[in-house]
């Protein structure tokens, strides 16, 4: 090592505020010497573990710097002997009652974070924040958008054609044309309404040109129109509210982490995406509505197991999706003896492909029609009861809630198992446009995603835990969206977010192979 690299090191140490002995710079060097493609990395790697020793000085000497140095070294050595080692550091999956719960406050413009503990069963004014929460966060979305965002002089409104958002109470007595936002319901058979935080006003959609998307009882729009004599608003043209780029929104909330993976700093995440770059070889496998009762599917399953215990490098993660039974788990189920031995065999089949049972992970995620205490969302994971014959031959399988979250080094994943096409189509409260698109999958991306909300349907038709709706929340937008959903198998990139369905694998056989790497989709079947 030269005399520069010897500056260097000291110079970072330093920097962190510690000072090094000859004998123990000897040792960082020596470090340093396994790693000469990476040194950066590698010192920056070794001052985040020391950092993490409780340390009696900050003058290092031999022995503090070599027993992190040591553990180092055989971590490395580790990877080198089973690369899967190192997928599972990079891996982290976040169940959705462990989410943060943030907040955004109009007043002082910035989120904050929900202290104490949030009850499953919230009062009524929990179901209130719920659409204030909901309608606060797109009102500060689109403040900060250049059509939307109120100039510092009314001049550059109009040099620039810019729109400003009006609250609907300010529409009494103006007849020129606004923009207004608001939730859209239907108070009155073939009625619509508008709602805000100020007041509510009846519209009339019936020579309006609407976007893509699914306009559903609860989903907050954007409409342009006039006011009419009668007091209804005659809407012109609606819409979602526009989408932000998630580097814009990434720099309001200034360090605050909605995802729940955990905030990371500048240098972090840069690091982690240089690793990322790096992990091609790693791979997601994706299949939803595994019914364990069906031979047929089994047989499929093990016939896929087969495929990828036999590749050179086997995939990192193997995501199952409920329903794990062909017939709903509810009231008048009471096979779930043999369903818990099901997941036995199950267990049985994984350990019987050793490199997939040590080198890869299994994630199970339930369905709709799944066991649980209801069909409220977010669901929690699979009861312990059925899958632990499981887990004794699968020991690093994990279950999780409905939705959850995978944060993969910089990567920020949302799994999501519902029917909500269908849902959706059901409760549209008029048709969706043609002019963009007619696929539907297409509309239903667009609606979640302008939404930020996985599930933007009326309580009433899909129930969700007041005090929960954030887990539900697509803000920031993540990097990619798994719907796993009973319709066909389709995959949609929509302003850089990659969203696919696997499919349903007992009806189709069909599946999701997916690289995280480069946000690659392989749509498969067999």
């Amino acid at each position: 090592m030269g005399a520069g690299t010897r500056k260097k090191v000291q110079r970072r140490f330093k920097i962190r505020g510690y000072t090094l002995k000859v004998d123990s710079l000897e040792e960082v060097l020596s470090f340093l010497s396994h790693f000469e493609d990476a040194e950066d990395e590698a010192l920056d790697l070794l001052l985040d573990e020391i950092e993490k020793e409780s340390l009696k000085s900050s003058i290092l000497d031999k022995d503090s710097v070599h027993r992190v140095v040591s553990l180092l070294l055989e971590a490395d050595a580790a990877v080198e002997v089973n690369p899967s080692t190192s997928n599972r550091s990079a891996l982290r999956i976040i169940d959705a009652f462990v989410i943060p719960k943030f907040c955004y406050d109009p007043i002082k413009k910035i989120f904050y974070e929900h202290a104490g503990k949030l009850p499953i069963h919230g009062d009524a004014s929990a179901k209130a924040a719920l659409y204030r929460n909901r309608y606060q966060l797109l009102l500060q979305r689109i403040s900060r958008h250049q059509h939307f965002s109120k100039p510092a002089f009314d001049m550059e409104m109009m040099e620039s054609g810019g729109c400003e958002i009006s609250p609907v109470q300010s529409l009494i007595g103006h007849m020129g044309r606004k923009w207004i936002m608001g939730v859209i319901s239907q108070l009155e058979d073939g009625h619509f309404y508008l709602e805000d935080l100020t007041a509510s006003v009846e519209v009339n959609l019936s020579n309006a040109k609407i976007t893509s998307g699914f306009f559903v009882e609860n989903t907050i729009i954007v409409a342009e129109g006039v006011m009419v004599p009668e007091g209804i608003f005659q809407v012109n043209t609606c819409g979602f509210p526009p989408l932000e780029d998630r580097d814009v929104s990434l720099s309001s909330l200034v360090g605050l982490d909605l995802f729940g993976g955990g905030a990371l700093s500048a240098e972090e995440t840069l690091r982690l995406a240089e690793l990322e770059k790096k992990a091609v070889n790693d791979m997601f496998v994706i299949l939803s509505d595994v019914w364990l009762d069906n031979g047929e599917t089994m047989k499929n399953l093990a016939t896929v197991l087969d495929g990828y215990e036999n590749v050179e490098v086997v995939p990192s993660l193997f995501v199952l999706m409920g329903n794990f039974c062909s017939h709903p788990c509810n009231l008048a189920f009471h096979s779930f003896s043999s369903l818990r031995l099901l997941f036995g065999k199950l267990g049985e089949m994984i350990a019987a492909h050793p490199r997939l049972k040590e080198q890869s992970r299994f994630l199970f995620i339930p369905g709709p029609d799944d066991v649980g205490p209801s069909t409220v969302l977010p669901r929690c994971a699979l009861p312990k009861y059925l899958t632990e014959e499981l887990q004794k031959h699968v020991p690093n399988a994990i279950f999780t809630s409905n939705p959850c979250r995978i944060k993969f080094y910089t990567q920020e994943i949302i799994i999501f198992r519902q029917d909500l096409l269908y849902r959706m189509r059901r409760s549209c409260l008029i048709p969706p446009s043609t002019e963009e698109t007619s696929d539907l999958f297409e509309h239903l991306v667009a609606t979640i995603t302008h939404q930020s909300h996985l599930c933007p349907l009326p309580v009433t038709v899909q129930p969700i835990i007041w005090n929960y709706d954030h887990c539900l929340q697509l803000y920031p937008a993540p990097h990619t969206i798994v719907l796993g959903d009973s319709s066909e198998q389709k995959a949609f990139k929509y302003t850089g977010i990659t969203c696919f369905s696997p499919g349903s694998f007992s009806n189709d056989s069909t599946f999701v192979a997916y690289r995280p790497c480069t946000q690659e989709v392989e749509l498969s079947a067999l």
